[in-house]
């Protein structure tokens, strides 16, 4: 069943559980923030790509204003909730600034699994290691899902795209395994590289090939 959302597009990909902060400065989102805050509402943030809204987005909650200007600009928290696609798209909602759509949310599979999760957190904590990416990975293989990582792993914004969409964890959990296993090699070169630049002008001790 259909239902109506306020729109917020950004060019960025929000997945389910991650945490939004935003610093709210045009007049259309300063208004749909203030409508968030006093009637409780939520509203969708539908990635904008290469110069056009893409069709499915992220339902986003209203966390906490942390800090509001005199100029009437906001920072605020916010979480990510669920899928959705855009049924119908307003540019602008009557009475309003901002736009929204009708949208049908999407059901997508939360639990994953743990055997395959614990594969991922090994990949990433290589190529965390390669690249000295402080991103903080858990211990516990249970408090960990794929989406946690997808902004930190190198995928373009297109392949964020991509993985939102995958609803089914077994399809999220081979995309990002396949990524991984991809780009270590160019990370272990990069490695190689830095290594081998910062060993320039030492003394080098090499045992010559007997020819």
């Amino acid at each position: 069943m259909n239902q109506f959302l306020p729109l917020f597009p950004l060019q960025i990909v929000v997945f389910p559980g991650e945490g939004l902060n935003l610093h709210i400065f045009e007049p259309r989102y300063k208004q749909l923030i203030k409508d968030c805050e006093g009637e409780g509402l939520t509203f969708g943030i539908p990635s904008y790509i290469g110069n056009q809204l893409m069709t499915v987005g992220t339902e986003v909650e209203l966390l906490k204003v942390v800090k509001k200007y005199d100029n009437g600009e906001v920072d605020i928290r916010s979480r990510g909730l669920r899928i959705f696609n855009i049924k119908k798209y307003y540019s602008v909602v009557p009475d309003k600034l901002y736009a929204g759509a009708d949208i049908e949310p999407l059901v997508f599979e939360e639990e994953e699994d743990v055997v395959e999760n614990e594969k991922i957190l090994v990949l990433a904590r290589e190529l965390f290691t390669y690249l000295d990416i402080k991103k903080a990975l858990p211990d516990d293989v249970a408090d960990f899902r794929t989406w946690d990582i997808g902004h930190h792993i190198g995928l373009k914004i297109e392949q964020e795209f991509e993985l939102l969409q995958l609803l089914h964890s077994e399809e999220r959990q081979a995309y990002i395994i396949a990524h991984l296993k991809q780009i270590l090699p160019v990370a272990q070169d990069l490695e190689n590289l830095k290594v081998k630049a910062q060993m320039n002008g030492h003394f080098k001790h090499l045992k010559p090939p007997i020819v």
